[in-house]
């Protein structure tokens, strides 16, 4: 490029020259520029033939298609394979940001809310022990291979896939934190971790993927070939059923804790299984809404059921005290919100808010003797009622969604059907 700029400099200087001792000094001249203007031509043309052409946008049509997916939490273009571009390529700020508070949400249920909770719940002695278990279950890493910040279209469209893998790892922290409260005052921490690691990988991860995988065979909903159609939004079955049947198993191989139905074992401090309550409700929503991996109207109808179930298994568990026992108690209104809470965790984004208002009648009454009667018939030591509140909760749950689940309330419910 700088070779032929100096040739053409060098020629046009040597017409010049010579021009200006001819008699045709004009006519030269004319020639002259027009041989410049030539040159420079040439030189633009080879400059623009070396510059990289840009890509076609997407058309206006594809555009607004992407902008409306984007609203409506569905997948855009290049997602179904119909279109090959799109300007909107990566995940979405607003889901991200979404998904990111949920998160924090969860985590926020098990430090500090579940410890507060069960450390209020137990002896003054074991209040320490209690809360170390439940740190030492939260500080834990995961390596993870492959996942980055692109969104996994099995599994959502709008959100980075590190995102949503770190939110699956706080339902992973908690769900192993619930069978402490069968098992409170009788294991040491490092005999805790060491269940907790083997528990995870023989329990929980194999639950987590049948249920919510997209090729699970208990998948009800996203897979259409599934053996066992399992409707879960937030966990009834992957956290509750799991960790409350497994604590059930556990609690009866370590057997009674001294002084058992010798000794009054009373919660030492109402204020903290209060506080802890509060925590545990307010981070549900992270847990319940969240799981609609954005904020649409499946989250907003999570987020309403989530409160009525809640207030009204609270109330309901209280008027049992309150009709059996001459009155009402403070722990009664915390455990029977947690029953709430417990039981429409699988139904809350599939029933509308009768169905949420039926799920918390059921709730507090049959929880209520499932923590009350049901353990003393039985003579197991739940020290904490893991059992009573989250495997009879978690299955109350699995089966109460079955009824009330409706495809106005989510739309994935009909096309799961005509995917069968």
């Amino acid at each position: 490029m700088r070779l032929s700029r100096l040739l053409l400099s060098v020629i046009a200087g040597a017409i010049f020259l010579a021009a200006r001792k001819s008699r045709a000094y004009k006519r030269l001249r004319v020639r002259m520029r027009l041989l410049l203007l030539v040159g420079t031509i040439a030189l633009l043309c080879s400059v623009h033939a070396q510059t990289p052409l840009l890509s076609a946008s997407p058309p206006l049509e594809q555009r607004v298609a992407d902008l409306e997916a984007y609203i409506n939490n569905s997948p855009r273009g290049a997602d179904t394979k119909s279109a090959t571009a799109s300007n909107i390529a990566g995940p979405g700020p607003s889901y991200n940001a979404w998904m990111m508070t949920c998160a924090a949400l969860v985590l926020f249920m098990t430090l500090p809310g579940l410890a507060l909770f069960y450390g209020g719940l137990v002896r003054a002695k074991n209040v320490l022990s209690v809360l170390a278990q439940c740190l030492g279950i939260a500080v834990r890493f995961a390596f993870l291979h492959g996942v980055d910040a692109r969104p996994n279209s099995d599994y959502f469209y709008w959100v980075s896939q590190d995102v949503f893998a770190m939110y699956q790892l706080m339902f992973a922290i908690i769900t192993p934190a619930l069978i402490i409260g069968a098992v409170a005052e009788r294991m040491k921490f490092a005999a805790v971790l060491a269940f907790v690691g083997v528990w995870m990988f023989a329990v929980y991860f194999p639950i987590a993927h049948m249920v919510w995988g997209i090729d699970g065979w208990m998948n009800g909903v996203w897979n259409a070939k599934s053996r066992i159609t399992a409707i879960d939004l937030a966990g009834g079955t992957v956290v509750h059923m799991s960790s409350g049947w497994s604590a059930l198993v556990l609690c009866i191989l370590l057997g009674r804790r001294l002084g058992f139905r010798k000794e009054i074992m009373a919660p030492h401090s109402m204020v903290l299984c209060m506080v802890g309550t509060g925590l545990l409700w307010v981070g549900w929503y992270g847990f319940n809404a969240g799981s609609a991996l954005g904020p649409d109207g499946i989250a907003a109808n999570a987020f309403m059921t989530t409160t009525l179930a809640t207030a009204v298994a609270s109330f309901t568990w209280a008027m049992l005290e309150y009709m059996l026992r001459g009155k009402p108690s403070v722990l009664g209104f915390c455990s029977g919100a947690v029953a709430g809470l417990v039981v429409i965790t699988p139904a809350c984004g599939y029933v509308a808010a009768t169905g949420s208002v039926i799920v918390g009648i059921a709730a507090g009454i049959l929880l209520f003797f499932a923590c009350t009667k049901l353990k003393s018939w039985l003579g197991y030591d739940d020290a904490l009622d893991t059992f009573g509140i989250h495997a009879v909760g978690g299955t109350l749950g699995a089966f109460l969604t079955g009824i009330f689940a409706t495809a106005g309330v989510n739309p994935n419910l009909s096309l799961a059907l005509a995917h069968r």
